[in-house]
């Protein structure tokens, strides 16, 4: 590395300590997410020609995870219109390009062995149709039925076996019990060095009955979960730089890092 670059490294590590300690900045940051949830911002993207149901902020830090984690493995759960899986599946179309590149060989993407696979109580007709005729789909599996179910979680760690780097995103059911029994089920696939992104962490953080048509709150949502799951799981860490680094992220306290 240059001295440029590491003056710039130096100088982006600064600058997101910083933000950790700068609470009005954070605060507004938080309000900002409020009022754009209220107003279904979320809802205006897509990925690829699929509505992803994502902050912008929360795909760029996907890209950072992938290309860091380099995984041949992304286990989701929650598929809604399949944008999620699209973009994972991209990232993995991306890392196999950049191998390719540097091995000097030509690929077939049909032969990639890197994979996304998405699990979803109510996988909707039309969804399945687009997901499976969309130019990824050759990257992406789709397993129907609750990410809870143990005859699920079994289909899901049969798939597993043999990746050797697997990163986990948790998107489906917002509750508590969901997202810990998700936790159980799934982190533990998680290889040494990735990540378990646990979604929408930030409902502990809005104002209660925010959310007055679905049955996850505050104290009731998925950062309850990770803070008790991460009290019995030492071998995890939240990665508190990614969220500084965002300040907009639907995920705080929820990138969570298994230690090497």
């Amino acid at each position: 590395m240059s001295q440029t670059q590491e003056q710039f490294a130096h100088e982006r590590r600064l600058r997101i300590s910083e933000y950790a300690q700068d609470e009005a900045f954070q605060a507004l940051s938080r309000a900002w997410l409020q009022q754009s949830m209220q107003r279904k911002y979320v809802y205006n993207f897509d990925w690829m020609g699929r509505p992803i149901i994502q902050y912008p902020q929360d795909m760029v830090a996907m890209q950072e995870l992938v290309w860091r984690v380099r995984p041949d493995l992304i286990i989701e759960t929650g598929i809604a219109h399949g944008g999620s899986l699209v973009l994972s599946a991209s990232l993995l179309a991306l890392l196999d390009m950049a191998d390719a590149i540097e091995a000097g060989v030509t690929l077939d993407p049909r032969m990639s062995r890197r994979k996304v696979l998405g699990v979803d109580i109510d996988i909707r007709a039309h969804n399945r149709a687009a997901i499976e005729a969309h130019p990824m789909a050759s990257r992406i599996a789709m397993i129907q039925g609750s990410a809870v179910a143990p005859e699920v979680v079994q289909q899901v760690q049969d798939f597993a076996q043999g990746y050797q780097r697997v990163l986990v995103c948790l998107d489906s059911m917002h509750t508590h019990d969901h997202v810990l029994g998700e936790l159980n089920a799934y982190a533990p696939l998680v290889t040494p060095g990735s990540y378990c992104v646990v979604f929408d962490t930030f409902v502990e953080d809005m104002p209660p009955n925010f959310f007055a048509d679905r049955p996850w709150d505050v104290g009731n949502n998925p950062k309850t979960a990770v803070r008790q799951w991460l009290a019995a799981h030492p071998e995890f860490e939240v990665d508190t730089e990614m969220e500084h680094r965002l300040q907009v992220t639907v995920a705080p306290s929820g990138f969570l890092r298994r230690k090497a």
